[in-house]
């Protein structure tokens, strides 16, 4: 086990996993403020959240990747995140790029079509998050956390750069809601580990809702089958878990205030075949899908908010049991 305060000792061995990472002698646009929506340097929280956007940029012929100057853009992804920062900003730090994530309209590509795109967005989280561990980390604990296409950046983010122990030994938790990761993906990275309960720590915490109808989606296609957890009952097999296991469904707006919120909106549980969550008690017709890419029926858009005072809470334990353990 690590000591609780290794900061100098970090930042030597840090300086040579960058070195290796290809960082060294390429000036970062993250050394820039505004390239941040969100950037938090104050030192008096006990670890760090670094997250990773959704998809908000619709995209468009000349131009598939979310343009830095598109003040609108920015303005909606900055939104986006604040639908889902108070989850995970009670006792952290936030620091969240702003990145050329690739359009929505490139979902409706195959996935090699759509792979340049979304390959370039990944070269964005990269440079911010060496940016970011080279001059704001020092040391300390780390969450890495997204949604929907931020989700698929966490887990590129995770195969990538924590394959270094030192920099593994630091991650609390990812939450990489709203995509899949497959066994197979699993055992060809082998740093990394799926949740197996409520508070293990250094792990992926993933899921993907949808009714009980559904049998393909963009994340989770016809004849694939995800890792899952439920965030009811912190189980990975199909045990159910009732709506009184929820703790509380928060719809949010663009500024994170909570517009509803609901106790016990919905059950849960895991398809044993795609490994999806299926979620209970809930319509399609009361929670229509709302994007064009999903058909009615997948529950992409409410991953977070059905499921938003469960996660809340979770995130506190995986930051206590990491912090426990560190201490130990």
């Amino acid at each position: 086990m690590k000591p609780k305060h290794f900061a100098p000792l970090f930042a030597l061995v840090l300086a040579v996993i960058l070195s290796g990472c290809g960082a060294a002698g390429q000036a970062s646009m993250y050394a820039q403020a505004d390239n941040w929506a969100y950037l938090e340097t104050e030192e008096t929280q006990s670890a760090d959240v670094f997250f990773l956007c959704p998809t908000v940029y619709a995209g468009q012929e000349d131009c598939w990747n979310m343009p830095l100057e598109d003040e609108a853009a920015k303005a909606s992804f900055l939104g986006a995140i604040n639908m889902e920062k108070g989850i995970y900003d009670q006792d952290c730090r936030f620091f969240a790029p702003y990145y050329r994530q690739a359009g929505l309209s490139v979902y409706l590509f195959s996935p090699e079509e759509r792979e340049p795109y979304l390959a370039s967005a990944y070269e964005d989280v990269k440079d911010a998050f060496l940016y970011y561990l080279d001059h704001y980390n020092q040391g300390r604990p780390i969450i890495v956390a997204g949604f929907s296409q931020g989700a698929d950046m966490s887990l590129r983010l995770l195969k990538d750069c924590f394959a270094d122990e030192e920099i593994n030994d630091l991650l609390v938790a990812c939450y990489a809601i709203g995509w899949s990761i497959t066994e197979e993906e699993m055992a060809q990275y082998p740093h990394l580990r799926f949740a197996s309960c409520a508070d293990d720590t250094g792990v992926i915490i993933s899921f993907n809702s949808e009714s009980e109808e559904i049998a393909d989606s963009v994340m989770i296609p016809a004849g694939t089958r995800t890792l899952a957890i439920n965030p009811l009952n912190w189980a990975t097999d199909s045990t159910p878990a009732g709506k009184e296991e929820n703790l509380g469904a928060c719809f949010t707006d663009y500024s994170g205030g909570i517009i509803a919120e609901i106790p016990q909106l919905t059950g849960a549980y895991i398809d044993p075949v795609r490994g999806a969550l299926k979620v209970t008690d809930v319509t399609p017709q009361e929670y229509p899908a709302m994007l064009p890419t999903f058909a009615e029926g997948i529950y992409h858009i409410y991953d977070y908010q059905f499921f938003y005072r469960n996660l809340q809470e979770n995130v506190a334990a995986r930051l206590d049991a990491y912090l426990g353990g560190q201490a130990a």
